[in-house]
């Protein structure tokens, strides 16, 4: 029998995988869910359980690499790979983040404005400054704490759901009995889930944040203290797997919640995820509207230093710079820079009046030349004992993460050919 302090416990537990799965659901994919439900209603909802597995066997793979190897992934590349791979995975990430950044940004400023009015542009520079200040100045327990507490905005996603009209029974059908047209728009449709959900810059932040909790605990890596392998591995697979399962589930809600309301009433296009609040508002009254405008704020408030962070993981370890959130900014100056730097960069897009459409529409194409590359690479150095030492990835853990990889290169191979 539960006791509370056994679930309070296990909500303890949780952490970097609970953390990456939240900002997976940025404002960004945001945009795209509200989009796929508005087009097609239900009938895409499936391809959210289809993707989860695949999403979690990566992440779980990303949080080995950390924990056995005691490195985030661009410093394990920088060790044991070519250094131009480490050079083209790093540029292509921070550009694509940056992008990112920008677009988050100017959807929760959009957000704010659409809420109680005023300039946008102010808006969007405050969320970068207080962003950074947060990620800056707290200290790694305190911030951590910051983050697990914001994940709770997903929840206002499950509110707006419970305030609609959904028909369960449509709904959960299509959920669960795939339906796919083959066509040029569910090709694209397919490609944006997975682009959203399968992004580089979680593989980043899930790796350094587990490296981070070590070096909070004052524990030695895995690849020297094996034995204490079992513990780890079944915290991170359910942190990862309880926070891949809430990034889906609110998705699957986004995506519930446009189909009953914008599809319902003929409104099949939407393109940010503050028009998809906007139009909310005349067919599903003010609360729905208020409930998904505040989500996007939360969900921009977690995703941002996301970001930001695993930019500043990648570039410090190309660098060799010291890095890593448990630092004091006096003992990682170039570290917290690349944060404040690439968060300012994304304010930045914004202020030369940054086209959201094309901003997702590039991050999407860089995300889909890097991610099946990058996961193909995270597969030999998950495989390598240089790397892992007796703790290379089980063979079931093996075919998961090359099926991931084959899904997001077709992935990416569907998206060239549908533009």
């Amino acid at each position: 029998m539960d006791t509370p302090r056994a679930k309070l416990s296990f909500l303890k537990s949780l952490g970097p995988g609970l953390v990456t799965g939240a900002a997976d659901d940025d404002p960004s994919g945001i945009a795209t869910y509200s989009q796929i439900g508005a087009q097609f209603g239900y009938g895409l909802a499936w391809t959210l359980p289809f993707s989860f597995p695949f999403m979690a066997v990566i992440q779980e793979i990303a949080a080995r690499i950390g924990c056995v190897s005691g490195c985030g992934i661009a410093q394990n590349l920088r060790r044991h790979y070519s250094p131009w791979l480490l050079r083209c995975v790093v540029g292509l990430l921070l550009l694509a983040n940056v992008i990112n950044l920008g677009a988050d940004l100017g959807a929760m400023a959009a957000a704010v404005g659409l809420l109680i009015g005023g300039p946008e542009l102010v808006y969007a520079l405050a969320f970068g400054l207080v962003c950074i200040l947060l990620e800056v100045f707290l200290t790694y327990e305190t911030y951590a704490r910051v983050l697990k507490w914001i994940t709770l905005s997903l929840f206002a996603y499950v509110a707006v759901v419970i305030a609609v009209d959904v028909p369960w029974g449509a709904a959960l059908r299509t959920t669960v009995l795939p339906h796919f047209v083959f066509d040029q728009a569910h090709a694209t449709a397919l490609v944006a889930v997975l682009g959203t959900t399968i992004s580089p810059y979680l593989f980043f932040w899930q790796a350094g944040q587990e490296v981070e909790e070590r070096l909070r605990r004052h524990a030695k890596s895995l690849c020297v203290s094996p034995r204490d392998a079992g513990a780890d591995f079944t915290r991170i697979r359910t942190d990862t797997l309880v926070g891949m399962g809430v990034s889906n589930l609110v998705a699957l809600f986004i995506v519930y919640a446009a189909a009953a309301t914008l599809n319902a009433q003929g409104v099949t296009n939407i393109q940010t995820s503050a028009q998809a609040a906007e139009a909310l508002r005349p067919i599903a009254g003010d609360l729905t509207f208020a409930l998904f405008a505040a989500g996007i704020i939360g969900t921009g408030m977690l995703a941002v230093p996301v970001l930001a962070g695993a930019s500043a993981y990648a570039v410090a370890e190309l660098f060799q710079w010291p890095e890593g959130l448990g630092r004091l900014p006096r003992e990682a100056k170039a570290f917290y820079g690349t944060i404040a730097g690439a968060t300012l960069a994304g304010v930045a897009l914004n202020v030369v009046a940054l086209d959201p459409i094309k901003a997702l529409y590039w991050s999407a194409v860089i995300n889909g030349i890097l991610a099946a590359p990058l996961m193909a690479v995270m597969m030999l150095i998950a495989r390598n004992p240089r790397v892992m030492g007796r703790l290379t990835l089980s063979w079931p853990m093996v075919i998961g993460g090359w099926a991931a990889t084959l899904v997001m290169a077709g992935a990416a191979l569907v998206f060239f050919f549908a533009f």
